[in-house]
């Protein structure tokens, strides 16, 4: 009976002196740090999604924040300050660093990679509760250590910093403040990920866990994060089913341009290039900008039987609006050549002529008598 009860204990008092060594702040965390921050903002300018993810696998902060949530869970105060600490230090570092880079290079703009990490949604939150989870079962697990570099990639830690400081010397606030939501969901995502994992995986920290007001706390603050996260989660479906209602009524427009001439005009003659629709009009505005070497095409009536073809295979009624832009088709004629094998010689072999080879007679032998 003793022994059970011993051997927990002597259990979590080897995890909470991992725990201390991994929220400390020595000189590889320092180091990784500047480096992880160095090549995430260089990534960042350069645009390249590779650079970054590499930043991502270089980045120590992943181990503070693991003890920060073994600390929540035992309620441990003292530990959690020394997590928190040695994270804040390194967030510090690596905002005023890429503050810095941003403001020396000089960018008029940033590209996609930097624009990608401004508004976070549920499906960020998601990914950071699993990544929580698995980093923690990595340190419980020794055998599954190997899956750290693949949780690194998974949430990004250092990245949204990086961005924020970016945005920072450029004076975009809001979108600054967008980064800054992304790391925060990640940070709050890994914290509760960790502490349900750990509560999953040993009964004593089970009990830990529900004694524990730091606990509370972090699920809390966790569910505040809902609401901005709620709002910008709505805002993706939206703009997903817009994409996919531009995308049907462009399948709609191109049916009628090659298969259905007679309703649309001769698709030699009309050819779609650009399509928007107007979504803060009532009914929304479809704008089709289609170039033309008749400019009678296509005309009112074509246009107007393809608004109400669109209306019919769509829950909301359209109205369609094709702008035409002319081309003038110009070039002198020219006699057809003599020879025709000669030019077909020209083609490539996928475009040859079908020719049928000529069929002779075969030759016939004498017969000679002796």
């Amino acid at each position: 009976m003793k022994s059970s009860v011993v051997e927990p204990l002597k259990r979590l008092e080897e995890l909470h002196r991992s725990y201390r060594r991994d929220a400390a702040l020595d000189e590889v965390f320092i180091v990784l740090t500047i480096g992880a921050s160095l090549i995430a903002t260089l990534g960042l300018l350069a645009n390249s999604a590779a650079v970054v993810i590499g930043a991502m696998v270089v980045a120590p902060w992943i181990m503070p924040i693991r003890s920060g949530a073994f600390a929540i869970l035992l309620g441990d105060a003292r530990l959690l300050s020394r997590a928190l600490r040695t994270l804040f230090i390194g967030v510090l570092t690596t905002t005023v660093m890429a503050a810095l880079l941003g403001s020396s290079v000089g960018l008029p703009q940033f590209g996609s990679e930097v624009a990608a990490r401004t508004a976070p949604n549920l499906l960020d939150l998601g990914i950071a509760l699993v990544a929580g989870g698995l980093a923690t079962y990595a340190k419980l697990r020794s055998d599954a250590v190997s899956s750290l570099a693949g949780t690194a990639i998974a949430v990004a830690l250092v990245p949204p910093i990086c961005v924020m400081g970016l945005l920072i010397s450029h004076q975009r606030w809001s979108l600054a403040s967008g980064a800054g939501l992304l790391f925060a969901t990640n940070l709050m995502g890994i914290l509760t990920g960790g502490l349900v994992l750990m509560a999953w995986k040993d009964p004593v920290l089970r009990q830990q866990l529900r004694r524990s007001r730091l606990s509370a706390a972090n699920f809390a603050l966790t569910g505040l994060l809902l609401i901005p996260l709620g709002s910008s989660f709505i805002n993706l479906l939206g703009r997903a089913r817009q994409d996919n209602t531009r995308d049907a009524i462009r399948s709609t427009i191109l049916s009628f341009l090659r298969r259905e001439t007679l309703t649309f005009g001769d698709q030699q003659n009309v050819d779609l290039e650009q399509l928007d629709i107007d979504w803060g009009r009532n009914p929304p505005v479809i704008r089709a900008l289609v170039r033309v070497t008749d400019p009678r095409l296509p005309t009112f009536k074509q246009v107007s039987a393809v608004q109400d073809e669109i209306n019919k295979r769509q829950s909301l009624r359209f109205q369609l609006v094709v702008q035409r832009t002319a081309v003038d088709v110009v070039g002198p004629e020219e006699a057809p050549n003599e020879n025709n094998s000669s030019a077909s010689n020209l083609l490539p072999s996928d475009q040859q002529p079908d020719v049928l080879p000529q069929l002779t007679a075969p030759p016939t032998l004498d017969k000679t008598t002796d």
